[in-house]
Formats: structure tokens, C-alpha cells, sequence
């Protein structure tokens, strides 16, 4: 006959539940894996899967009720980590699609905006495209395996139960402040194209002031940015394959900070 004891029950719900808090933080900020797309129940589903994997791997925890106050603590702290984590990938998403933003500025596709469930704001059409090319490069680099990688090395580093650093935070601060140089790096080739041909018809709107710009100007501003994206974009995969590999070393560099190393 099977006896089950409540400190066993205790046993089983700590070591899953500090975990998984971890683990559902990161997949909840991370992009792809926490894309408005997914189902909740596949995130779930997701988080559980491994954490079942993971726990057995994991060092002694803390011998605590997780209905406690000091269990709720822990579960707060796992879940603020893993949505450190998340965000500092996330990060690299959003500095591609502010690339889009201001190539789709200067081709004059600004207007073209549509409603954006994984922002909740309207985002520029090339700005979600852009998007959607880093995801797909993201996946097939496996960056999500990498990226789940790097969290369950932060057990080893971070163990549960240990008091977070407050002055970790501020690599993560310092890692936001890749958004606009990236951003702006990946969208620069397009940007000085555009930029001179905008400047090459405000000087021919001075000259012949008979031709109208307005009508000429925006045909050939598109159209050269089409061309220059069919150019640049395919080559902007090693650019971005380093970003990835810069955001695993962030990741590493945020655990190490909380973890006061």
C-alpha cells in the first residue's frame, strides 16, 4: 500500500513549483516561445515539460511551505529572473523592429500600420516583417534551445533560495542600451540610400520648381527602398546571428550580477 505524508506532498510541490516559476517567467517575456500567437496552454504546457526535466537536476532546496511568506518571496524572485531573462532577448526583437521603423519612415511607408497582438500597438507593416525574418533566423540558428539552455545554467549560478544582488539590475539597463545602436546599425545601409535620395530631390525641387516632388519623390523613394531591402536584408543574417550570440552573453552577464559574481 502506497502511503503518502505531507511532507513528501511538500517535497514534490517545491521542487516543481520554485522552478517552473523561473522557467514560465522566461517563456512568458521571451520572443517566439511567448508570442501573443501561442496559446496559453502550449506556454504552459511548455514550462511544465521543463521543469520536469530540469528539477532532478537541480541542488537542495529550501525546506520551506511554498504558501509561506517566505515560499511567495522565492516564487517572486524566480519568476522576476525569469522575466529578466525573457526581456534581455526580447530586446534583440524589438531592435529589429525599430530598424523597420525607420527604414519605413524614409520610404514613406510610415501610414502602412496594422494592429500588433504581440505589442498591443499598431506596428509598421515593415517593421513586422523585419520581425518575422528574425524569428525565423532565431529559429533555425536555434536560438530557443540555446536560449532555454542559458536559463537552466542559471540554477548553477543562481540557486533557489539565494538573496538576488539589486545592483544586478543594472546590467540589464546597460544591455537595453544595444536597442537604439543596433537598431539603428541594421537599418543604416537603407537609411543613407534613402536619406540621399531625399536629399537629391529636395535639391531638384529647388532647381526645377516646375516638376512636382511630391508626385515623383514617393514612387522612387519606394521603390528604391524595395530594392535595397531585396539587397541588404539577406545579408543582415550574420548581423543579427551575433546579436543572438551577444544576448546569450547578456543573459549570462545578468545571472552572474544578481548572483553578486
Amino acid at each position: 500500500m502506497i502511503e503518502l505524508h505531507l511532507d513528501q506532498l511538500y517535497h514534490w510541490i517545491t521542487s516543481l513549483f520554485w522552478p517552473l516559476c523561473r522557467i514560465a517567467g522566461l517563456v512568458t517575456a521571451a520572443p517566439v516561445l511567448g508570442e501573443a500567437a501561442i496559446p496559453a496552454r502550449v506556454r504552459i504546457g511548455l514550462s511544465v515539460v521543463v521543469t520536469l526535466i530540469v528539477s532532478p537536476l537541480l541542488a537542495p532546496l529550501p525546506a520551506l511551505a511554498p504558501a509561506s511568506w517566505a515560499g511567495l518571496l522565492i516564487a517572486a524572485q524566480q519568476v522576476m529572473i525569469g522575466l529578466a531573462l525573457g526581456l534581455c532577448m526580447r530586446l534583440v526583437f524589438t531592435a529589429a523592429m525599430m530598424a523597420g521603423e525607420f527604414v519605413g519612415l524614409e520610404m514613406g511607408l510610415a501610414f502602412a500600420s496594422f494592429f500588433d497582438p504581440s505589442t498591443g500597438a499598431n506596428t509598421a507593416v515593415l517593421s513586422r516583417f523585419i520581425n518575422l525574418v528574425a524569428m525565423l533566423l532565431f529559429l533555425a540558428v536555434n536560438g530557443h534551445l540555446l536560449m532555454l539552455d542559458g536559463l537552466v545554467r542559471t540554477f548553477d549560478l543562481l540557486p533557489i533560495g539565494t538573496s538576488l544582488n539589486p545592483n544586478g539590475w543594472g546590467t540589464l539597463l546597460e544591455w537595453s542600451s544595444q536597442l537604439w545602436i543596433s537598431g539603428m546599425l541594421l537599418a543604416l545601409p537603407l537609411i543613407i540610400v534613402l536619406l540621399t535620395i531625399n536629399l537629391s530631390l529636395g535639391i531638384l525641387n529647388r532647381t526645377a520648381q516646375q516638376l512636382s516632388v511630391f508626385a515623383v519623390g514617393f514612387p522612387i523613394s519606394l521603390i528604391t527602398g524595395l530594392v535595397m531591402l531585396a539587397v541588404v536584408l539577406p545579408q543582415s543574417g550574420d548581423f543579427l546571428t551575433d546579436l543572438f550570440s551577444q544576448s546569450y552573453q547578456a543573459m549570462a552577464r545578468i545571472a552572474r550580477a544578481l548572483a553578486g559574481l
